[in-house]
């Protein structure tokens, strides 16, 4: 049994604390309010027992371009498609991309109520905390915690890996006698990745611009290669594209291909929990929060499914274009359209600056997700990650660790490429269980009758069936996370990221049960039911 009178003691400092805070906060002028946000959003950090540590200088504009650009969705089509492509065909890939829209519709929309009900940057582990049944409340959300820290760290590493990797297919297009390295990519991996740690602590008070402009570059940059492509490309006939199935992972049937090929689409909708770890950083966050969600999945959705379909239209020759490894395959779509270098470049250079905001946000949802576990005394040294410097108002050690983190694993790219990918891999489970679980718990309170907090944006009547397609939903795209690309398995195509999600699990339960009992209460043993 965890000593509870330790466990007392922490959280009655906690809430002593807090009581300071809520009285300090009631906004007497514009800069108080400026960092206490609404009425709305005092009462919700007061029910949830948290002071007010970030400012709210997020609005509805900045946060959807922040949302937006770090799912990437209509990106992703150009970067990921080649294994759904490879496993599946254009075929698989359009009508898997229709499911997985419908799939994450009622995924995004569980998730968007409850961060109405608990906007928090803690997201999933906190909801786990507060909805479990009360048996199993500490310890799954302490698992969550630990999934969700996995799953964003690695998320820099992995958004990071792809900008590096567009960056040198352009030097490869460019420069033939070019030598691709492995250490060359972890060397850009690092630059890109040290480019967003400065946005978030130098330039982070002017974020919220930054992400508003970037929205403008999203919709934009999406015409500015739709367009060429549309226009310039040569094109596969309508029935080749869309009734054209491919099993090159030799699988025991299309179907299965089709199925393990889902995940090229699941990748460009991961994600939606971004905007919950900013929550704190909102303005009227309960509302504006769950509204950037929905409007982030139509919004990247639609513009998604044109590229996808723009894609499939202009990809030709499969094998052809991968017989170059050293060269992304959309790359060379680029440049059988344009029949121009500089063409091919100005087009890939508008997806190298987005894939980069996108990193820019990586690090943000990361370092803030760490930052809240690590407030709740979730993690290792959870005092000095859960520091917030005076002045800065940011996670600036959360931040640093991020990028600690980064370099680390950056670093067994160099080594070997296939342990690299299977650990950056490990992104898709971590936050696919994470959004199981915690959407799991929403369901169960909902069917055993039990008082769910106040969400200015319900699902009302239809919230028990959505949540439970949902579940039903990630259940198989989590299953299918963890297949190889190939069925005749090598150690070089092997996905080993069941290995170390295991091993993730197993190191938090060891943790749990030697420290993390003693300290980790969960934030439902500060959430206030009078409030």
């Amino acid at each position: 049994m965890a000593p509870k009178s330790k466990l007392h003691d922490v959280i009655t400092a906690s809430r002593a604390t807090e009581d300071g805070v809520a009285s300090d906060t009631t906004p007497r002028n514009s800069s108080i309010s400026e960092k206490a946000g609404t009425r709305r959003d005092q009462q919700d950090m007061m029910r949830m027992g948290k002071s007010q540590q970030f400012q709210r200088n997020f609005g509805f504009v900045s946060m959807l371009g922040f949302t937006c650009v770090l799912m990437s969705t209509w990106e992703g089509q150009l970067t990921t498609s080649t294994f759904g492509a490879v496993n599946g065909g254009t075929g698989g890939l359009i009508y898997c991309y229709l499911g997985t829209f419908a799939g994450f519709l009622a995924v995004i929309a569980s998730m968007a109520e409850m961060a109405s009900m608990a906007p928090t940057a803690g997201g999933q582990y906190h909801w786990v905390s507060e909805f479990a049944p009360p048996r199993a409340q500490r310890f799954l959300s302490y698992t969550t915690g630990w999934i969700c820290v996995l799953g964003w760290q690695t998320g820099i590493t992995s958004v990071a890996f792809i900008t590096a990797s567009q960056i040198q297919s352009l030097a490869v297009v460019n420069n033939p006698s070019y030598v691709f390295e492995r250490w060359h990519t972890t060397l850009i991996l690092l630059a890109v990745s040290f480019v967003a740690v400065v946005f978030n602590t130098y330039l982070a008070r002017k974020l919220p611009l930054v992400e508003a402009v970037v929205l403008v570059l999203h919709i934009g940059g999406f015409l500015a290669i739709l367009i060429p492509l549309w226009v310039m490309a040569p094109r596969s006939t309508a029935a080749e594209v869309f009734g054209t199935f491919h099993n090159g992972g030799g699988w025991s049937s299309m179907p299965l291909a089709v199925l393990v090929g889902m995940l090229s689409p699941v990748f460009t909708f991961l994600g939606p929990d971004s905007a919950t770890h900013m929550s704190e950083e909102i303005r009227d966050a309960s509302l504006t929060l769950p509204r950037t969600m929905m409007w982030t999945l139509i919004i990247n959705g639609s513009l998604g499914f044109v590229m996808l379909v723009t894609f499939c239209f202009c990809i030709g020759d499969l094998h052809a274009l991968l017989a170059n490894p050293n060269v992304l395959p959309f790359v060379q779509v680029f440049l059988i359209a344009t029949k121009s270098h500089a063409g091919a470049s100005a087009m890939t250079a508008i997806l190298i600056t987005l894939t980069t905001c996108g990193c820019i946000t990586n690090v943000a949802t990361a370092s803030r997700q760490m930052f809240a576990f690590a407030r709740d005394r979730g993690l290792p040294f959870s005092t000095f990650l859960a520091y917030v410097r005076p002045g800065w108002d940011i996670p600036l050690n959360a931040i640093a660790v991020s990028y600690c983190v980064t370099i680390l694993l950056s670093l067994i790219n160099i080594g070997s490429t296939a342990a690299f990918n299977a650990i950056v891999s490990l992104g898709t489970a971590a936050l696919i269980s994470s959004y199981i679980i915690s959407t799991s718990c929403v369901l169960i309170r909902r069917y055993t009758g039990e008082k769910l907090p106040m969400a200015r944006w319900s699902l009302g009547k239809f919230g028990g069936p959505i949540n439970l397609i949902a579940v039903m939903y990630l259940s198989l795209v989590f299953i299918f996370s963890f297949f190889p690309a190939k069925a005749a398995v090598t150690g070089e195509n092997m996905n080993w990221s069941s290995l170390i999600y295991g091993a993730t699990l197993i190191f938090a339960t060891i943790w749990f049960f030697v420290r993390g009992r003693k300290e980790y209460a969960g934030p439902v043993a500060y959430v206030r039911k009078d409030v």
